[in-house]
């Protein structure tokens, strides 16, 4: 349980940190980001078996791919509509339904679209057989937490990002775009969901419905954390994951998703900006 539940609150940090950084930075909440998390693993399954390109490169371009596609919706949709919340969420959950919906159209469907691991095998840790995938799904969380510190704090853009998230206006005054950084912002986020998509997507299939469940399990991560928090993000995907991890093992794994869902109803109940949240009151938001 303790090994599995720090994997699962991984998986659920890489899940959330996309859609966090996107709400953090420009305010847009980007209900798309669970259809572009199962895109993303289509578009690599399509570049390694139809295209026949290398593992590492297809996983690349659909980062590259994915990250210039966020950035286009923000440009030819979002743009028009922002500051309109009811609109945005709206929006971007249209562009959810048809991404999801196309995809079950055109025949993505089955036990045959999977991503293979990166590195096969297995090791022991506290008697428990871990396999190394899993492994490499918590490196690559404090990887992403470490590189979007860094790049938060000692790059000219992320100093950017940090400006608009803090105040809009004024760093308007001082020379920075706020729809470009926005634009960016949602490029990012939706390159941060391709690439959880290729870590984590390895451990299963590839199914149109989990892009549903990937947005749930992001929502409920950032709203019990605190929207636009990433240490917040991270306290909370421990909680939950652990607490799905317990539902798992003593109740049925079929009760997992309920736990993401009540978590948002208790933490809307007891402090609806989150644990950390440091945006206005959830409700003014979203």
């Amino acid at each position: 349980m303790l090994v599995y539940g720090l994997i699962n609150s991984a998986v659920l940090a890489l899940m959330a940190l996309g859609f966090n950084l996107t709400f953090g930075i420009s305010g847009v909440a980007n209900f798309a980001y669970g259809a572009i998390y199962v895109v993303s693993g289509f578009l690599t399954w399509t570049l390694i078996n139809h295209l026949g390109l290398p593992y590492a490169l297809s996983a690349i371009l659909t980062i590259g791919i994915i990250g210039v596609f966020g950035g286009l919706i923000y440009k030819f949709i979002i743009r028009r509509i922002r500051g309109l919340v009811i609109s945005e969420v709206i929006a971007t959950f249209g562009i959810s339904i048809v991404i999801l919906e196309f995809l079950r159209y055109v025949g993505f469907i089955g036990f045959k679209y999977s991503l293979p691991v990166f590195i096969k095998g297995s090791v022991e840790i506290f008697d428990t057989y871990v396999d190394i995938q899993r492994l490499l799904i918590i490196a690559f969380g404090i990887f992403l937490i470490t590189g979007l510190y860094l790049f938060t704090h000692h790059t000219k853009i992320g100093l950017a990002f940090r400006g608009i998230a803090q105040e809009e206006h004024t760093s308007l005054s001082l020379g920075i775009n706020p729809d470009r950084i926005a634009g960016w912002s949602m490029g990012m986020g939706s390159a941060l969901g391709a690439l959880a998509a290729i870590v984590i997507l390895p451990l299963g299939t590839i199914t149109v419905d989990s892009g549903y469940d990937v947005l749930i399990s992001a929502l409920s991560v950032c709203i019990v954390g605190g929207l636009g928090s990433t240490f917040g993000v991270i306290i909370a995907s421990f909680i939950i994951g652990y607490a799905q991890t317990i539902t798992a093992t003593y109740v049925s794994a079929h009760w997992t998703m309920i736990v993401s869902l009540v978590a948002i109803l208790i933490i809307l109940a007891i402090k609806p900006s989150g644990l950390l949240g440091h945006q206005k009151e959830l409700e003014e938001r979203v």
